[in-house]
């Protein structure tokens, strides 16, 4: 599985996603611009020495991204009805999340509707902290994956 990261801006998110990503297995893609620098040092002051041994690429053109494993592509949005409980998931899958301050971009809202999914709030929720959201999906995600997956 991999997770796409759009434009994070705070460390210590990506930091807990790090985590998330290595005890799962999962890899990470992160698109910039970030938030942050990921020079050796300032990974490791902000708490996010996990880098060895997570798969993390640097894409800078997220459109390519997402063209390079469509259909298997999920955009976890505030900005749909599609819960993401809906979905069968498979360890092939791309799972796409916004920036903390402005989630996707308009584009992806339009051109890809049908894959985009929600993480279900209290009606009037604003969002949910990206590393939280990530770990919910992750997991609701490898809960969908046979055993011999898992």
């Amino acid at each position: 599985m991999k997770i796409v990261l759009y434009q994070p801006q705070i460390p210590q998110n990506t930091g807990n996603i790090i985590r998330t990503c290595a005890v799962t297995g999962s890899s990470l893609i992160l698109v910039p611009p970030l938030g942050f620098s990921i020079s050796a040092k300032a990974l490791k002051r902000a708490g996010l020495d996990y880098f060895e041994g997570v798969d993390v690429e640097m894409e800078e053109d997220l459109e390519k991204v997402i063209l390079r494993h469509m259909p298997r592509v999920f955009f976890f949005t505030s900005k749909t009805t599609q819960s993401f409980y809906t979905i069968e998931y498979a360890p092939e899958d791309l799972l796409v999340f916004g920036s903390e301050s402005h989630g996707l971009p308009d584009w992806v809202h339009d051109r890809y509707a049908k894959h985009c999914v929600r993480i279900p709030m209290v009606e009037g929720a604003r969002c949910l902290n990206l590393a939280t959201s990530v770990g919910i999906a992750v997991y609701q995600a490898y809960s969908n994956f046979p055993l011999a997956l898992r």
